[in-house]
């Protein structure tokens, strides 16, 4: 009886045994990736973290590449693009399954290299490639890079691409400009050939801003484009119906990374890296409104939809800060890894 007493136990351990391997196999314990999610980057970690804007919970934790500085997400919110960068010397943007919570595919940019922004517009996903001086594009549904464009200046670095895939901008570090790509119905030239039609082509625009001008947003009436110089901490704003630089702003704001407009338009935010502020502007008097000492160094900024928060990654302090867009107040820090910077909203239908 107690030989079969002791089987007994021994099949029931080699049972529970068994069931936890097969959960832990197919990641049993795992929590499904909300329909809206926050994805940061961690620099440190080389991962991609989907944190639930609601509790603020990590969610999942996907590796990427040794570089990683932008992300976004497809228009369904199924699938993440990371941009590895390597100080425009890498090549590759690994693609994420947001709902699997794993990596599909690491898709080699070259002859393209030094992809570091990117968006996703009319289902495909544009990109900078600095090391290129160039701007691409991808396309999910052939899996190929189907289409590219020069600017000819240093260090083509974020991007802004218009809804209906018509313009493209993007600043220009070390050039100090900021390139105007738009699509454009070109006429035959003289030499063209009889009965020679219009075709699609591409025209660049390129405004001077200052040195150092890097982090950059589009007003949410698309009217004006504002950046800031890292170099002076000055910002520029351009008038995007003209293509024309139209003020100046002593602003102060040296080390200025990333810049972004509230949903409602009235507030530009710019982060430091150098000195961890959060710098506050009124878009329309120009003036200073708040200056918040958000840690050593502020990066990546991204605002909430319902336009209550503003999410800034402190990349020299290892943490996200949480900002209320009511009282200008931070109110909360979260840890999605070592050196955040990139973030992102992934929203499903």
């Amino acid at each position: 009886m107690k030989n079969l007493k002791y089987y007994m136990m021994r099949l029931i351990a080699v049972d529970i045994f068994l069931l936890t391997l097969i959960c832990w196999t197919n990641n049993c314990n795992a929590q499904s990736t909300p329909k809206r999610s926050l994805l940061a980057l961690s620099k440190t970690n080389h991962t991609l973290a989907i944190v639930d804007p609601v509790t603020l919970n990590i969610i999942a934790r996907i590796p990427v590449g040794e570089d990683p500085h932008e992300v976004v997400a497809s228009s369904d919110g199924r699938t993440a693009y990371v941009c590895i960068y390597g100080g425009g010397a890498l090549h590759e943007i690994n693609i994420i399954d947001l709902v699997a919570q794993k990596p599909l595919l690491n898709l080699d940019t070259r002859p393209l290299f030094g992809p570091h922004d990117i968006t996703f517009v009319n289902g495909k996903a544009w990109f900078t490639a600095e090391g290129s001086k160039s701007v691409g594009r991808y396309d999910p549904a052939t899996g190929k890079l189907d289409w590219s464009m020069g600017t000819g200046q240093d260090r083509t670095h974020m991007i802004h691409v218009t809804e209906d895939g018509k313009r493209i901008y993007t600043t220009n570090v070390s050039s100090g400009t900021v390139s105007i790509l738009t699509d454009t119905l070109i006429q035959p030239g003289k030499m063209a050939p009889p009965n020679a039609k219009p075709r699609e082509g591409w025209v660049q625009t390129i405004v001077s801003t200052a040195k150092g001008s890097e982090g950059f947003d589009v007003s949410p009436d698309g009217n004006e484009l504002w950046t800031a110089s890292s170099e002076d901490g000055t910002i520029s704003i351009i008038d995007l119906t003209t293509k024309k630089s139209a003020a100046k702003i002593d602003g102060k704001v040296v080390g200025a990374n990333r810049l972004k407009f509230t949903p409602d338009g009235k507030l530009v935010f710019i982060s430091s890296l150098q000195t961890g502020d959060l710098t506050i502007f009124d878009a329309k008097s120009h003036t200073e409104r708040k200056r918040l000492k958000l840690g050593h160094g502020a990066a990546g900024i991204l605002m909430d939809r319902d336009a209550s928060r503003a999410f800034v990654a402190c990349s020299a302090d290892n943490y996200v800060a949480i900002v209320d867009l009511k009282t200008l107040e931070v109110t909360r820090h979260i840890d999605v890894g070592g050196v955040p910077d990139g973030l992102a909203w992934a929203v499903q239908p």
